[in-house]
């Protein structure tokens, strides 16, 4: 009696520390490391960006309102104005060509619920054609 107590104490321990070891707070883990190899240089690792300089991806409402244009964006850079938070930035970024469908969905999904941001995760379904599309539309240019 004592072992079958000993072990199902042993197992419950296990299983409660397992369980607070994936209660990590940001998932996207693989999508960290991008964001800090690819992406931390100019938009800074807490997500506020340089000010006036590069726009801020922490609380930014084009992250909302682009949502569809971020996998693009990513792959291939943006250039000309944009207006995040009301304010306008004209810093060219440039874009990561060799970063998989794979890699920009765990990107976004990694900002999209990071530093207090709160938005819809997006599905690798959606950013592979959202990237087919604008693979597309350049090749027509």
């Amino acid at each position: 009696m004592k072992k079958n107590n000993l072990f199902l104490t042993a197992l419950f321990v296990l299983t409660a520390g397992l369980a607070l070891l994936s209660c990590d707070k940001n998932q996207f883990t693989q999508g960290k490391i991008l964001y800090t190899n690819f992406c931390e240089r100019c938009h800074m690792e807490d997500g506020t960006g340089l000010r006036g300089i590069i726009p801020p991806l922490a609380g930014a409402d084009f992250l909302e309102t682009h949502k569809t244009e971020l996998p693009c964006i990513i792959r291939y850079g943006i250039k000309g104005d944009i207006v995040v938070n009301g304010k306008t930035y004209q810093t060219e970024m440039p874009g990561e060509p060799k970063l998989t469908e794979f890699e920009i969905t765990n990107i976004i999904n990694y900002i999209n619920t990071s530093w207090g941001n709160d938005l819809e995760l997006a599905r690798h379904t959606d950013v592979r054609a959202i990237l087919k599309a604008c693979e597309a539309a350049r090749k027509e240019q």
